[in-house]
């Protein structure tokens, strides 16, 4: 347990621009950029005379506000919250992606694969230290670090409109901060799950390919998929073209990206039509998301992503480019 954990601190420093620093610039970016938004929307408020809501006076707005409105105003803080989240987690794909596809071939191209062989640690361990490190330890970073920006997000904007006679307080008691943490933290076991199958592909290719891997692990699906297109034009083969796409090329390439599921899964927030505007919240909320616990898709690719790691921790026991 303490060579797996010091396993994972070295993934930790030898990607920590990746893994930490992506999420905490892509979500510094993302604030200044809503606080440019904010200047420039006071500054053209100030300059052309207008008030917020259309020319109606904010002060009348609150004095006519019904239960609804409150409610309302509760879900756009919510929303606020939330926000950073889709662009961290955009990223956080992208930097999971480039990782499993250089974590095992990078350690053939320089040769330091020798000197890891050389030392008393299996294959094993150090295939499922780099596993972890890109199904527990990226998204969970990444988790954090859109909290704190959505809780200053939040803090922001009620700020800015205490100055146009919103309570603070009452804004923020308005808000589900504990909830909107709640639903994104329980979110972090799930993704690992979902991504289990492109890990466990884009790692394959990465022990296995003698160059360009990310050439493999694009062209292989993407290939295969246009070929189960052509068969259901030509009418040779009644194969489920969508199916495949979604289930086979998707999940193989896409699933890392935090989401994922919410879009193409079988429980998905789209087919399902569960988000609702009065409840941004409840799309992520463990009683929508956990449902994909009962879908077949989602153990079939965990069963089909521990294959594909069993067959990378093989080829790194095997490959030899020397």
């Amino acid at each position: 347990m303490k060579t797996f954990y010091w396993l994972l601190k070295r993934e930790f420093w030898e990607h920590r621009g990746g893994f930490l620093w992506a999420p905490i610039v892509t979500g510094a970016i993302f604030l200044v950029l809503n606080v440019m938004a904010i200047i420039t929307a006071e500054v053209l408020t100030a300059r052309h005379g207008m008030h917020f809501g259309g020319g109606v006076d904010i002060q009348t707005m609150i004095r006519n506000a019904d239960a609804g409105d409150w409610q309302q105003v509760g879900a756009a803080a919510d929303i606020a919250m939330i926000s950073s989240v889709g662009l961290i987690g955009i990223v956080m794909g992208i930097v999971v992606l480039f990782y499993c596809l250089g974590s095992l071939y990078d350690d053939r191209r320089d040769r330091s694969v020798l000197f890891w062989k050389s030392l008393p640690i299996s294959n094993t361990h150090t295939v499922l230290s780099k596993v972890a490190s890109a199904a527990v330890v990226a998204p969970v970073i990444a988790v954090v670090v859109s909290i704190v920006c959505g809780l200053l997000q939040l803090l922001m904007f009620a700020v800015v409109l205490s100055f146009h006679g919103i309570n603070v307080w009452q804004l923020l008691g308005l808000s589900h901060p504990l909830r909107a943490v709640g639903s994104l933290l329980s979110n972090v076991p799930l993704y690992g799950l979902w991504a289990l199958p492109a890990v466990g592909w884009l790692m394959l290719c990465s022990a296995a390919a003698r160059s360009k891997p990310f050439l493999w692990a694009v062209a292989v699906p993407v290939v295969l998929g246009l070929l189960v297109t052509w068969f259901g034009i030509m009418g040779l083969f009644n194969l489920s073209t969508g199916w495949f796409w979604v289930n086979i090329v998707q999940r193989a390439l896409l699933s890392v990206f935090p989401g994922s599921n919410l879009v193409f899964g079988e429980h998905s927030a789209l087919k399902m039509g569960e988000f609702a505007d009065s409840d941004p919240l409840a799309v992520l909320s463990p009683m929508h998301t956990y449902s994909l616990l009962a879908s077949p898709d989602l153990w079939i690719g965990v069963i089909a992503g521990l294959a594909l790691i069993a067959g990378a921790i093989w080829f790194r026991r095997v490959r030899d480019d020397s």
